[in-house]
């Protein structure tokens, strides 16, 4: 599929320390959807609240930008709400609970699908996790067993959002590094972008930008990671 039409914010958090939810995100949520102003939001990384609650949530945020989200998990054909969404949104929580119900309801492919025809998407933390080929690099519980770890695939590459350079004091634990250093071990030849916090990514026009204050660090087999800034070319990603 040519890269060209596909448009992507991949965004690794939804909130800041100290701020309001999706408060740090909002500007560039709403330059990235332009003139459109509608999304079908999916909701199944809840698990602690109701999708309902995970909607109304969502909608006063966005609302605030003029942007009205309708839920999958009302729809009584939710691979046609995809279908016919003007735009998507996937919401964070926990990776195995999204993939699990996107799976059951056939959503990956029906999202894959409207992706490859131009529709805008955006997500945060779960919601850029499943983007990726798969979720592996997620940072969650596998609370629940999907059908596989297969997600979108809208980019060949993972995604570690929330990215850690250390552990908390006093953790003698594996580092977050450690963990990514493992995947591309028993997966060769795929980058893992380290995405941290307040940072996402944007793919528009075959474009791939790191937006943030913050660098991201990379990691793949045979190369040692490495950092990338803000405006620096990442076509070798794509």
């Amino acid at each position: 599929m040519n890269q060209s039409i596909k448009k992507l914010l991949l965004i690794s958090n939804s909130t800041n320390a100290g701020e309001e939810y999706l408060r740090y995100p909002l500007p560039e949520i709403d330059r990235f959807l332009g003139s459109v102003r509608e999304a079908v939001f999916v909701p199944y990384a809840a698990v602690t609240f109701s999708y309902d609650e995970y909607e109304r949530r969502v909608q006063e945020r966005l609302g605030e930008a003029g942007i009205r989200i309708r839920s999958v998990h009302r729809a009584s054909d939710p691979i046609e709400a995809i279908r016919t969404a003007p735009a998507v949104c996937v919401g964070g929580g926990n990776t195995f609970a999204l993939a699990q119900k996107m799976q059951e309801q056939g959503l990956m492919e029906a999202i894959c699908a409207a992706i490859d025809a131009g529709t805008p998407y955006f997500g945060w933390s779960a919601g850029s996790n499943v983007a990726c080929p798969t979720i592996s690099t997620t940072n969650d519980m596998p609370i629940v067993e999907p059908q596989s770890f297969a997600a979108i695939g809208a980019v060949g590459f993972q995604i570690n959002p929330h990215y850690l350079d250390a552990n908390p004091a006093g953790h003698a634990g594996e580092t977050r590094e450690q963990r990514i250093l493992e995947y591309i071990e028993a997966n060769p030849g795929r980058w893992v972008a380290g995405l941290r916090e307040g940072c996402m990514l944007r793919l528009e026009a075959g474009r791939l930008e790191l937006i943030g204050s913050r660098p991201m660090r990379l990691f793949r087999k045979g190369e040692r990671p490495f950092e990338v800034q803000p405006g620096e070319d990442l076509g070798f990603l794509l």
